[in-house]
């Protein structure tokens, strides 16, 4: 392997290492355990060769993606494709009910389902394809009129009626906090969805894990003493 290769490779370890202590460190002020958080990375903007090098030294298990064109094109018969079986792959951006077959065929899971409509669509897709998606919420943790999800009042509602869907296995919550919020507000707001989370998805011993995905690159310490277990790191991990 060439030397720029190596170093870009060390760079990335690196990276990756100090999220996990900063995760660690988070954990700690809380009594949470930093095993059970795992780091999904964005991979949208992310050069192949880079995410090719943390999948291969086994760091990167769970990768997130937010175009479904985008994500077949990289992941089905694309670059990556030869390492598709090492990562669960989930889809994370807004999904249009004309894009849920392609994202059933796509992606191991959809984390920002945020209406019954898209709910039906890929429950449809999922049971023809013989599959039972793992499914999350998007939980709408602000006030702009461009961010999607489901109200934290309505969330419930929408949880019950996606449990009646066969095709569909609701896994948690997902949830963007508002740009350039003070660190009290982000606390509020992850708070919030933490009780959320926990009314909904209670820990049951032996059940497979849920999840609560809150954080990004820019918040995701403040997320993890909330209670999130699955941040979405993408600019910190990859720069």
């Amino acid at each position: 392997m060439p030397t720029a290769e190596l170093t870009r490779k060390g760079a990335l370890l690196s990276n990756f290492q100090n999220i996990n202590a900063r995760i660690a460190a988070a954990c700690a002020k809380t009594g949470a355990k930093a095993a059970a958080v795992t780091v999904l990375a964005v991979t949208k903007y992310a050069a192949v060769e880079d995410i090719k090098a943390l999948i291969e030294a086994g760091a990167v298990k769970i990768a997130g993606e937010n175009k479904v064109q985008d994500a077949r094109a990289k992941w089905t018969a694309g670059p990556l494709a030869p390492l598709r079986s090492r990562v669960q792959l989930h889809f994370i951006g807004h999904l249009q009910t004309n894009k849920a077959k392609a994202a059933v065929e796509t992606f191991d899971w959809i984390d920002s389902v945020d209406s019954l409509k898209i709910a039906a669509e890929l429950n449809r897709h999922a049971a023809a394809a013989g599959k039972k998606l793992p499914v999350m919420l998007q939980l709408k943790l602000n006030s702009s009129p461009t961010q999607s999800g489901v109200t934290p009042d309505q969330a419930g509602a929408l949880l019950a009626q996606v449990r009646a869907l066969p095709g569909l296995e609701a896994r948690g919550y997902m949830g963007i906090a508002p740009a350039d919020a003070s660190p009290e507000t982000l606390k509020n707001v992850f708070s919030q969805a933490k009780k959320i989370f926990d009314r909904d998805f209670p820990y049951a011993p032996g059940a497979p894990a849920n999840y609560l995905s809150l954080g990004m690159s820019g918040d995701y310490e403040l997320a993890v003493e909330a209670g999130s277990n699955l941040p979405r790191i993408g600019s910190s991990l990859f720069a």
